[in-house]
């Protein structure tokens, strides 16, 4: 049998108060009551299809997102990870990360996450501008915003995350800054920062905002960069930043390339099996043919050929130095099948090599579509 990688589980509950203008992610405006039981019945049988495709792994990170999974029950998600632990080997010491909508959260919920076994939870907060959120589409107001942050903060959580975008209709860089102050002053271990994007079938698609132009939004992330390593964050990944020892495993276990088991409304897998072959699932996206227990979707093995482009596109999303011996690991190809291109990312400067270690360089990371098209299949 190979070495398989590591296995996280991800688990999507698709509904939202209302859907954000700016929002691409498979989620459904709800219409009456959340199907709490309904629901965790289906994740649960969805769940149990697929124990066949983990190879009997034991389970390192788990990931409850949406959507917002903020709307489901405290009883509904003892229900869901109580099923999950009957089901699968769950590692003793897992990271369980459940995102929140703050106009969602509640005292008393937040506890009952807690004691279900949620131990990370992800707080969708984008800004602190009232007038931004509005612009948004977003539920929640600043001050509810600092409230779910002082709220994770005293349950003392294995971690909690702050999630802020930058580059928001009309906002000026002080704006911008502004924003990750207050963010800053919260004192979350983690904080995701990241950029808006107008994405296809989006309203924001059909009806575009004005956004700040490639010289404002480069001002932003340089001076918010300085700001956040100032403050003692380190950026790992292309929009994460985390205190020293509080990264996001189950993200870093995406971008290592490791395997992910997903279940709910539209979720994506990637399984590798015991022979080595690579496959990639994808549920039902909407609700009512889910609940109807048509839960796969599409179900297909990566070609050998495209392994390298989507083991590097995940890999160097990452700042660290990527381990040589992964690549076969995880890929279950020779790195030989790669030298020319390595060779040639390497000339190029895109690349550092040692013995053990390959390492985007800073020109690499300007030039990273470049980079990953040298890997790419023609």
């Amino acid at each position: 049998m190979n070495t398989l990688p590591p296995l996280s589980l991800y688990i999507h509950i698709p509904w939202c108060v209302q859907k954000c203008p700016y929002c691409d992610f498979n989620s459904h405006a709800l219409k009456g009551e959340v199907p709490h039981d309904d629901y965790v019945a289906h994740l649960l049988a969805d769940l149990d299809a697929d124990l066949h495709l983990t190879a009997g792994r034991e389970v390192r990170t788990i990931f409850i997102g949406g959507g917002t999974p903020s709307l489901l029950s405290a009883a509904a998600m003892q229900n869901l990870l109580d099923g999950v632990r009957a089901r699968l080997p769950l590692a003793a010491d897992a990271e369980i990360t459940m995102e929140a909508n703050p106009g969602t959260v509640e005292a008393d919920r937040f506890s009952a996450y807690q004691r279900a076994g949620v131990n990370r939870i992800s707080i969708g907060v984008q800004s602190f501008s009232a007038q931004k959120l509005e612009r948004l589409g977003r539920i929640h107001g600043p001050q509810e915003a600092k409230r779910a942050a002082h709220l994770a903060a005293d349950l003392n959580l294995r971690s909690f995350n702050l999630d802020l975008m930058h580059g928001l209709p009309d906002q000026t860089l002080e704006e911008a800054l502004d924003d990750l102050r207050q963010a800053i002053a919260l004192n979350p271990p983690h904080l995701s920062w990241y950029q808006l994007t107008i994405e296809p079938n989006t309203m924001y698609a059909s009806r575009p905002p004005t956004l700040p132009d490639d010289d404002a939004l480069w001002d932003i992330f340089e001076q918010g960069d300085q700001l956040l390593t100032a403050a003692g964050y380190l950026q790992y990944e292309t929009s994460a930043y985390a205190k020293p020892g509080y990264q996001c495993q189950h993200n870093l276990n995406y971008w290592r390339f490791g395997d992910y088991l997903g279940i709910g409304c539209g979720a994506h897998g990637k399984l590798t099996q015991s022979d080595g072959q690579i496959l990639r699932t994808v549920k039902t996206k909407h609700p009512r043919g889910y609940m109807q227990s048509r839960y796969m979707d599409k179900m297909h093995q990566v070609e050998t050929k495209e392994l390298p482009f989507e083991f590097f596109m995940n890999r160097f999303r990452l700042l660290e130095a990527a381990p040589r011996e992964e690549f076969a690991i995880y890929t279950g190809l020779d790195e030989s099948v790669i030298r020319l291109q390595l060779d040639e990312a390497i000339a190029k400067n895109y690349l550092l090599e040692t013995n053990a270690h390959w390492q985007i360089t800073q020109h690499g990371k300007l030039f990273l579509n470049s980079l990953l098209e040298l890997f790419l299949d023609e």
